[in-house]
């Protein structure tokens, strides 16, 4: 059943694949090891914390971009070709910064895997995830009921509304959706049938390509399925903001 599940997601050179892919599905399981038995806040500042190595790792690139910004924005607007050349340099640095970005994110990718499976778990194992109230979590209280404020705490729901039904989280990542995981972000793209799990798969590359803070995009077949999905899986996103 894995090799045929696999396939899907691999295509016919599925044997060599899972073989280059298995390492890191193993350090993905060790890294989970070392979330089980911290709290939920130190489980949301470990998704803080990816963010912040992350933009560490490409400042000096950044505030190259950011210089070269500044410097246009005060030639004067008839200095055409100096501006340009600036802009060339800039597109240049966004290269570079995209190659790091991909260096930084295969990096951290068994530690943000594991972030998003045991926040899967806990979503799945309890009726309620308490965590000290940050203003998101207010935010989301003030027009959702999923979320309820009391006090300095904030009370995360197993239960939310997609699509105008109730749904109950009851989710984990098993070890195959971990390779389809890596597989995705590696960007092999295969067929799935319903129920094979791709919308649980595809948490984890989405997860960890969101913590650049440059966005992601995911396609799926239809504006119904676009929306439900989107609210199906977004509070395991929106818990770690």
């Amino acid at each position: 059943m894995l090799k045929g599940l696999l396939k899907i997601f691999l295509g016919d050179k599925s044997s060599s694949d899972l073989k280059e892919i298995q390492p890191v599905v193993d350090e993905i399981l060790k890294a989970g090891e070392a979330l089980l038995s911290i709290s939920a806040d130190e489980l949301r500042a470990k998704s803080t914390n990816l963010r912040d190595r992350i933009n560490d790792h490409i400042s000096d690139l950044q505030g190259e971009i950011d210089g070269l910004k500044l410097k246009s924005a005060s030639m004067p607007e008839s200095d055409l070709d100096a501006k340009e050349a600036v802009f060339n340099q800039i597109d240049t640095l966004e290269e570079k910064i995209n190659e790091e970005l991909e260096v930084i994110l295969d990096e951290l990718l068994p530690e943000a895997f594991a972030v998003m499976k045991e926040t899967a778990k806990r979503f799945s194992a309890e009726e309620d995830i308490e965590v000290t109230a940050l203003e998101y979590d207010k935010d989301i209280a003030a027009t959702r009921d999923m979320v309820t404020i009391q006090g300095d705490k904030a009370y995360w729901k197993k239960t939310w509304d997609a699509a105008g039904s109730d749904v109950a989280w009851n989710m984990v990542h098993y070890d195959v959706q971990l390779v389809g995981g890596v597989a995705l972000h590696r960007g092999s793209v295969a067929e799935m049938h319903t129920g094979e799990g791709k919308t649980l798969v595809a948490t984890l590359p989405v997860f960890l390509n969101a913590l650049t803070g440059r966005g992601v995009h995911l396609v799926t077949v239809n504006d119904y399925l676009a929306r439900r999905d989107s609210e199906w899986m977004g509070p395991i996103y929106e818990f770690h903001g």
